[in-house]
């Protein structure tokens, strides 16, 4: 006898309706756990790229400075196949970026994006007998507004200001702070080669971001290269991409064309892409384990029906019902408590994701008030009722496969 699939798709509902409370709650089990992993990706997810967003909109896309990728080849060294180089003392050398302005009208000539070129030094700004260790970036005001948000982080002053004021800076609202600083007030920069000049502070900036708050400020290049007595000399070119994952192939060129040590925004976080890998990893581990742990639900309401229904399963098989159709009878209802489960867990993530996203957080060093990062992705949905469907089927095809195997002249005489 070839058993119809609605004739067993209306026994196995006769037997789940049977024992409703408990098909109800496996079902509750299976969406309990789809909604929480999904709501679960979805906020790890949400503060990965929420991350990634700060870090590309807070740093160039790609970077070069006046080092080497390597230390240059002495001389003896390709005269001779072997030689032994001892107490040699390399020659002094200011740094700085060869030939410039020819540098920089080359990078200008292809480089998919804005350019910034200037000079960074080590230093100490000082202020009332209060010192602070500073990075001093010497910047052509118009261009670094195309490369980084610190025009737009601006809290008193504009950035341009330093275009009409050789002897301003602009500094972090942490740094004047701890200065006792103002604007309008004169701070002693100090560079690390001995240059010393005063300086007007003409704005101040708040990105939220701890170490540029405290560590940057910013004055005019040609300010920048007189405290460091090195007229025209540029040791920084930082580019801005239309498209920021094409920063290794830009990084990748440059560094060809200039020889200069070029940094994507990409390698420069490697490590966190790492632990970023290794946290998904951990994320996907954790969600297959809550939804493998709610499939055992389902394995028990059907196993508990494989039990109570031997004697249906005898009538069945005395009926003429195969060993097939008993088995796709009660995989049916472990593949239908998944699917259920499954679609209202989804309905459930999803609503747990909307909530988790109308949580506000307003940090002290924040710049505005923002909310929870999550995010809604389809893949998650897809990963997690598969995986729910799959855990579910295979919990249902267990106790199926030992109903299959049920004798039902044994069952009948009561053997069992």
């Amino acid at each position: 006898m070839r058993s119809t699939l609605p004739l067993l798709l209306s026994i196995a509902a006769a037997h789940l309706r049977g024992r409703a409370r408990q098909s109800a709650v496996s079902v509750a089990g299976v969406a309990l756990g789809v909604g929480f992993a999904v709501a679960m990706a979805g906020l790890l997810q949400g503060s990965q790229e929420e991350f990634m967003a700060s870090l590309v909109d807070a740093m160039p896309h790609v970077q070069i400075t006046d080092e080497r990728r390597a230390a240059a080849p002495q001389p003896a060294a390709a005269v001779f196949d072997a030689a032994a180089i001892a107490g040699l003392r390399p020659r002094d050398d200011p740094r700085g970026i060869l030939n410039a302005v020819a540098a920089e009208a080359a990078l200008r000539a292809w480089a998919p994006g804005n350019l910034s070129a200037g000079l960074r030094l080590s230093g100490v700004a000082r202020f009332g007998g209060v010192e602070r260790g500073v990075s001093i970036l010497g910047i052509a005001p118009r261009d670094e507004a195309g490369v980084s948000t610190i025009a737009a982080d601006m809290r008193e002053g504009r950035l341009e200001d330093l275009a009409g004021q050789i002897d301003g800076v602009v500094m972090g609202t942490r740094l004047a702070d701890r200065l006792g600083a103002g604007r309008g007030d004169l701070v002693t920069l100090t560079a690390a080669g001995g240059g010393v000049r005063p300086f007007r502070v003409v704005g101040l900036f708040r990105t939220g971001v701890v170490s540029q708050d405290e560590g940057h400020v910013y004055v005019a290049r040609k300010a920048a290269q007189a405290l460091a007595g090195r007229p025209h000399a540029i040791n920084d070119i930082r580019l801005r991409l239309a498209d920021p994952l094409g920063a290794p192939a830009v990084a990748e060129r440059a560094e060809a064309l200039l020889g200069y040590r070029a940094v994507s925004w990409q390698e420069a976080n490697r490590q966190i892409f790492e632990n970023f890998a290794v946290r998904n990893v951990i994320m996907y581990t954790v969600v297959g384990a809550i939804l493998v742990v709610a499939g055992f639900g389902v394995f028990n309401i059907v196993s508990t029906i494989t039990h109570e229904k031997a004697r249906d399963i005898a009538i069945l098989k005395s009926l003429g019902f195969r060993a097939a159709d008993v088995r796709a009878i009660f995989a049916l209802q472990g593949g239908a408590i998944g699917a259920v489960g499954a679609l209202l867990g989804s309905l459930l993530g999803y609503g747990l994701t909307r909530l988790l996203g109308l949580v506000p957080f307003e940090f002290e060093e924040a710049t505005e008030i923002t909310h929870l990062p999550v995010a809604v992705d389809p893949l998650h949905y897809v990963v997690a009722a598969a995986v729910a469907l799959g855990s579910a089927g295979f919990a249902g095809w267990l106790p199926a496969r030992k109903a299959a195997r049920l004798n039902p002249v044994e069952i009948i005489r009561g053997a069992t």
